[in-house]
């Protein structure tokens, strides 16, 4: 795989795009493909082309003589001599199988000119072609003992194919193919491929499998025979049917136009005919050879016994292959598993990276909130006492008891405050705000410090105050509010017993 990646890497530009270009369509191994586009010239048809129709000899490598300047002496040449005729024989070439093809056929027109002169005899053929043809059909009600059936029978013959075989696709083909090999041989179960010998090809190179070709011709005297006493013979079918034998069996009548040139490839010499073709790794690493030849009718056993040959001759090699492929292909998945494993172990410390990063920031952000509301809460606490400090110098001074216009207060402190019980009079006028600004400054006032920091305290900026107490009166009980509008004197009257009660910070009344 390194050697692969290697070279990959060492590949231009063009020949990468060539190569992806090849293993789109072919899915070789990249181990396999680089050798066999080198061997193209880097020419993707080419290559192709080799890939499913094999790899045949070199003609500029043939077309070079290969001379070599002999030294040797008598001992030399002895030796030789002797090892070659201890050497084993070298096993034959097999002939390549090529990858057929039915081309379309292109109709021709005929010439006006010449049509206008053979005008006359097509009329004068198709006159004769429905007079034959009334005569068979009134030689049909004959009896059989003296009707001439073998002029008849070939005379039909004629006369159906003188209007020609229609062109199919390769499967249709196939399936008509097989339909007149059941009407005319009775139900069978030989498993013919349903498609074009270009497809059988194809599974036969992918899958490792022998591809069993089967030429018949209805016009040969010995077809009908060889079916019935050698193609159908249960030892033969069975055979093929055989799914250990790996075999692929395509049949096709030489009328047809893909059988014919199948036929013509194939060097058919004689019909009936069979050719056994498999992929020879020894001879090339994608090319398909023809391994045996089977021309002519022959006894089911001897047909069988050829076919079983050349099977175990050539099924080693496959077995190779096949065994190659898996290993390759264990590789493969072992290596997807192992990236998949990798992939996921990855995208797993990832998400902890993450995580990781998300809590370091979201403890980073709480701690520079908590620290934002500390910083805030001293600054508040700061201007509360500035706050304190001012309010303590505006708070007017206590009337004297003999006074009429006051108001007599006995306020109840918190606990917390230490200070107990305590009146005060205040003037009539002034507002309930009056009351609580006395209350949250009792401890400054107490100190005697208001008349020290009169000169000194100045109101702090943007700066509300809120008082964290209520005053209240306990029978009945009435919550009074700091009001800067409401007078003492029209809210509590001449005199009151009040209450300071600590609230929570944001709690309701």
């Amino acid at each position: 795989m390194a050697e692969a990646e290697t070279d990959i890497g060492q590949l231009s530009p063009t020949q990468q795009e060539a190569l992806q270009q090849y293993l789109a369509v072919t899915n070789q191994e990249i181990g396999e493909a680089i050798p066999l586009l080198q061997r193209s010239q880097w020419n993707v048809q080419i290559a192709i082309a080799k890939f499913f129709d094999g790899e045949g000899p070199d003609p500029l490598a043939e077309a070079i003589p290969q001379v070599a300047a002999r030294h040797e002496n008598l001992q030399e040449s002895l030796l030789a001599s002797e090892f070659n005729r201890r050497a084993p024989p070298r096993r034959d070439r097999t002939d390549p199988a090529p990858r057929i093809v039915p081309q379309p056929s292109v109709p021709h027109g005929t010439p006006w000119l010449l049509g206008l002169l053979l005008t006359p005899l097509n009329w004068g053929w198709q006159a004769a072609t429905v007079l034959l043809r009334t005569v068979l059909y009134a030689l049909s009600f004959l009896p059989a003992a003296i009707r001439p059936t073998l002029f008849t029978t070939r005379l039909s013959n004629a006369l159906q194919s003188g209007s020609g075989r229609r062109m199919l696709m390769p499967r249709d083909a196939a399936a008509r193919f097989k339909r007149e090999f059941d009407e005319e041989h009775g139900e069978n179960d030989l498993p013919f491929f349903e498609g074009g010998l270009a497809q059988a090809h194809d599974l036969a190179k992918k899958e490792l499998k022998f591809l069993l070709v089967v030429l018949l011709s209805p016009e040969h005297d010995d077809t009908a025979a060889f079916v019935r006493d050698t193609l159908l013979a249960p030892d033969v079918a069975g055979f093929i049917r055989d799914p250990a034998s790996n075999i692929i069996l395509w049949g096709g009548n030489v009328l047809d136009s893909e059988a014919f040139q199948v036929a013509r490839e194939y060097t058919c010499t004689k019909y009936p005919f069979s050719a056994l073709v498999c992929l020879t790794p020894k001879e090339g690493s994608t090319r398909m050879g023809i391994v045996k030849r089977l021309s002519g009718p022959m006894p089911a056993a001897t047909y069988l016994s050829e076919l079983q040959g050349a099977v175990e001759k050539y099924g080693a090699d496959m077995a190779g292959v096949r065994a190659e492929r898996s290993a390759q292909q264990f590789a493969r998945s072992l290596r997807d598993q192992q990236d998949s494993a990798y992939e996921r172990s990855l995208a797993i410390d990832r998400e902890r990276a993450r995580e990781r990063k998300e809590a370091a920031t979201a403890a980073a952000a709480a701690e520079k909130r908590a620290l934002e509301a500390a910083e805030a809460a001293a600054l508040r606490a700061e201007k509360g006492e500035q706050w304190k400090a001012w309010r303590a110098t505006q708070i007017r001074p206590e009337p004297p008891a003999s006074d009429k216009e006051i108001v007599r207060v006995a306020l109840k402190m918190p606990e917390a405050s230490g200070a107990g019980r305590i009146t005060r009079r205040f003037a009539q006028d002034v507002p309930m705000e009056e009351l609580y600004a006395f209350v949250e400054c009792y401890d400054v006032l107490s100190g005697g410090a208001a008349a020290g920091s009169s000169s000194s305290s100045e109101k702090p900026e943007d700066y509300n105050h809120k008082y964290m107490f209520r005053v209240a009166s306990t029978l009945p009980r009435v919550v009074y509010e700091p009001s800067e509008t409401e007078t003492m004197g029209a809210t509590i009257g001449r005199s009151g017993n009040l209450i300071v009660e600590a609230i929570e910070d944001g709690a309701e009344e």
